[in-house]
This record gives structure tokens, sequence and C-alpha cells, in this order.
């Protein structure tokens, strides 16, 4: 199992961050068929061989995916268009 972790600062209001978060998690679903759910500030997202949650808080968001065996091979792919989503919903 392999992991991608993406932390970053915002200064956002918290419902700016959960409105930018629901609209990143919006555009992942669509593009990779993901489910997602909320619990409070936290996002808990999955699809076969994908699992992760990105948590908010007053300051951070917190992105953490792990990828199954048989997406090891492509993590660089996955990481690079997690970090896209976040310069759009979450610039620095």
């Amino acid at each position: 199992m392999s992991e991608i972790i993406i932390r970053r600062q915002h200064d956002k209001s918290l419902a700016e961050a959960r409105t930018a978060a629901e609209h990143m998690a919006r555009e992942l679903q669509e593009e990779f068929d993901l489910d997602y759910a909320w619990d409070g500030n936290r996002m808990r997202f999955k699809r076969p061989g994908v699992t992760g949650e990105l948590t908010l808080d007053a300051k951070e968001v917190l992105l953490s995916i792990r990828l199954g065996l048989l997406l090891f091979a492509v993590k660089p792919a996955i990481e690079r268009a997690a970090h896209r989503y976040f310069d759009e919903n979450f610039p620095v």
C-alpha cells in the first residue's frame, strides 16, 4: 500500500473551506468515480483500490490518500492531479 499526504494552510473561513472542498470532491467524483461522504469536517472517499480522507480545520486542509498495490505505478499521476485540485481550490 502506498500513501499520498498533502497538507496546505488556507485563509478561508471554515464554511468557505468546506465549499471549496465540496467543489473539489465533486470534480474528483466525476473524473475518478469516487464515492464520498462528510462526517463533520472530515470527508471520506473511496473507490476500488483507493481510500482516503480530507480533513478541514480553521487554518489547514489535510488530504490523505491510500492506494492499493495495483495503483502504485500511477501514484505520481494521482499525486499531480491532487496537487492541481488543491492549487485550484486552495491557492497559496
